[in-house]
């Protein structure tokens, strides 16, 4: 009778934190796919703006791009210009090679400074 008891607490346990495992597994993906959401950008824009365009009607064009992707996407890029603030985008195109195309966009003094597209692994 003892044994049988033990048994259903343990499986108990094993299926309280079988749903939890599950639980965290939806959320991370969740995450995930709010990340890519807030860093995906169509090509179409990277081309539609241009240097001095006004920092504000840039930006409207743009998903927030702040994520936790940012470091990663900022480690394989060119130095930034000093004293300006970038925001960096992954291509929704799809990846070639297994390479992403990255677009980062830098401000400064109200207006887009500089745009760069680049290729990162």
């Amino acid at each position: 009778m003892a044994q049988r008891k033990g048994c259903l607490i343990g499986c108990g346990v094993v299926l309280v934190l079988g749903l939890a495992a599950v639980a965290a597994l939806v959320f991370g993906i969740g995450k995930v796919v709010d990340a890519a959401g807030k860093t995906m950008l169509e090509p179409g824009v990277y081309q539609s703006v241009n240097v001095g365009d006004p920092e504000d009607a840039v930006r409207a064009k743009m998903p927030s791009g702040e994520s936790f992707i940012k470091g990663a996407l900022k480690s394989g890029g060119p130095a930034e210009p000093e004293g300006t603030v970038c925001s960096w985008y992954i291509s929704a195109a799809d990846s070639k090679d297994g390479e992403e195309t990255v677009f980062r966009f830098c401000f400064k003094d109200g207006k887009l400074a500089e745009k760069v597209e680049y290729r990162m692994k």
